[in-house]
């Protein structure tokens, strides 16, 4: 059987076409860029004489995925190994992998068209090593992010940020929206909360900022707590407001990971994702993941209406049965909770966007649960205290505290967040 590139792998994978507003791409020539409406992307500025030079005559590194795309489904790999002008040398992976059809840890691998070396860093190995960055110049990251704590993208160019501290390496971040927009903050930070925000470690589940804005603040905050920084530039959007929903930025949504599947998915995965640290399912293994949880032993109708008893501002939830399946949206994915077996449970129907409060839903969805099956509920403690970054919220609700007086404790860490946050956005 014939071997297919990168670049048409990608273009099968993503499956639509795309045209590229105001300009058309030559990947051997500085691209000219018009204004248009459409957000237009880091990756695109990239190619421009603005940014292209800090490229050109050096050896590159790129950590990137199949959201590393232009508007024209064309990838950054393709564009930078057609140069004559820059020496792509290698690829670093993700959560995902390369083309984002793994669902579990990834291995090494070697790209079939251009026969670079990938190299996973989601694997036994999170961070390049010195000798991996011998031979190169210039890191570049261009990744899809969606925009909570929990997603590993930005935990891995956190990782690629503290490598080019290290070495000395310039580190190019291509921006990308945030697709819940970047004005809500929320959820707690935990137990490093008050302290230099140098991680996502540091970040409350929602964070309201690009995957630039956030590499900047990453950075920045490094000095105050006096480790070493990165040579960082970042390369912004053009035509972005914080107040933009994805679909407002007229770009193809590319799932960023194979669970999330439409920004829906990215909407209500800050609420439901906690779920992976209980027995119960957050909706995985159905083509509408995180926006349905459940359980053969819980009764549909029971959690509907003690999730709405809280009349949580945004959303509504109604009873809902549904089997998860190890293959969604023909991909196989990691093995889900309950696959074969039928759960009932609650769907979320978010029916005011801008006033959901999905990091808040945590902490009542959780509450809800334990309310009603407090002996069939399991509290996998290591994963959901990984997630809420502290032992704090899952004892408090144990003990039988309501959600809003967690909530309103979570204030004082997320004032002194959005204080250092308002430091590094680059967006009206």
């Amino acid at each position: 059987m014939k071997k297919i590139g990168f670049s048409m792998a990608l273009r099968l994978f993503l499956g639509v076409t795309v045209l590229l507003s105001g300009a058309e791409l030559s990947f051997g020539q500085q691209v000219s860029l018009t204004s248009s409406k459409r957000v237009i992307l880091g990756v695109e500025r990239l190619f421009t004489p603005e940014f292209l030079p800090l490229l050109q005559g050096k050896r590159v590194a790129v950590l990137t995925n199949h959201t590393g795309v232009l508007p024209d489904k064309s990838h950054l790999v393709d564009a930078l190994f057609a140069r004559k002008d820059v020496k792509l040398v290698k690829l670093f992976s993700p959560e995902h992998g390369i083309r984002g059809e793994e669902d579990n840890h990834v291995a090494d691998a070697k790209d079939p068209k251009t026969c670079l070396p990938i190299i996973s860093l989601y694997g036994k190995l999170r961070k390049p090593t010195p000798a991996m960055l011998q031979d190169v110049d210039v890191l570049l990251f261009d990744i899809q992010d969606v925009g909570a704590r929990y997603y590993t993208y930005i935990a891995t160019m956190t990782a690629l940020l503290e490598a080019a501290a290290e070495n000395n390496k310039l580190l190019l971040v291509l921006d990308r929206p945030n697709p819940i927009t970047g004005l809500q903050t929320g959820g707690n930070v935990g137990t490093n909360a008050m302290q230099p925000v140098i991680s996502p470690n540091y970040l409350p589940i929602v964070h309201g900022m690009t995957v630039g804005e956030l590499a900047n603040m990453f950075n920045g905050q490094r000095a105050v707590k006096g480790l070493p920084t990165a040579n960082l530039k970042v390369i912004p959007l053009q035509h972005y407001t914080r107040t933009q929903w994805f679909d407002q930025t007229a770009l193809p949504w590319i799932k960023p990971s194979p669970n999330m599947i439409n920004l829906t998915t990215a909407t209500v995965y800050p609420a439901t994702c906690i779920l992976e640290g209980t027995n119960v399912s957050e909706g995985r293994g159905t083509m509408q993941p995180f926006e349905r949880i459940g359980a053969p032993w819980i009764n549909g109708e029971h959690l509907a209406k003690q999730l709405n008893s809280y009349q949580l501002p945004g959303v509504t939830f109604k009873p809902v049965q549904f089997t998860p399946d190890s293959v969604v949206d023909g991909i196989r994915i990691y093995p889900p909770k309950f696959v074969g077996q039928v759960c009932q449970g609650a769907e979320m129907v978010v029916t005011d966007r801008n006033a959901f409060a999905a990091a808040n839903a945590t902490a009542y969805i959780i509450h809800a649960l334990y309310t009603l099956y407090p002996n069939q509920l399991e509290w996998k403690n290591s994963r959901l205290d990984g997630l809420w970054k502290t032992d704090t919220v899952r004892k408090r609700l144990k003990a039988g505290e309501h959600p809003k007086a967690i909530i309103a404790d979570w204030e004082k860490e997320l004032a002194y967040f959005r204080k250092v946050r308002a430091q590094y956005l680059l967006y009206p």
